[in-house]
């Protein structure tokens, strides 16, 4: 399974990639501002969006890239390791 994380904490990209590694699925972390996101995303199977940390024009150019995907999207207040766990249990189990 891809996932791919926008938002988040800086330090914590190693520990959130990880932590996707334990539950078998391949991630792409994008903590802070990266420009355009055309190209970038691919096409996971689940995008998260840590949303405390991130702008709200970035969560929307995000969904305009993933419109007519069948990619699962869960959208977190916090950006802990256990939401992201929790996450993970849901989607990846």
């Amino acid at each position: 399974m891809s996932v791919v994380i926008l938002g988040g904490n800086e330090c914590m990209v190693r520990k959130y990639k990880d932590l996707c590694k334990e539950y078998e699925c391949q991630a792409k972390v994008f903590a802070k501002p990266i420009g355009s996101l055309k190209n970038k995303l691919g096409k996971p199977d689940l995008m998260i969006f840590f949303t405390s940390t991130m702008s709200h024009k970035l969560v929307q150019s995000a969904l305009s890239e993933l419109k007519g995907t069948p990619t699962v999207i869960e959208r977190c207040h916090t950006s802990s390791l256990s939401a992201l766990r929790g996450i993970l249990e849901k989607h990846a189990v």
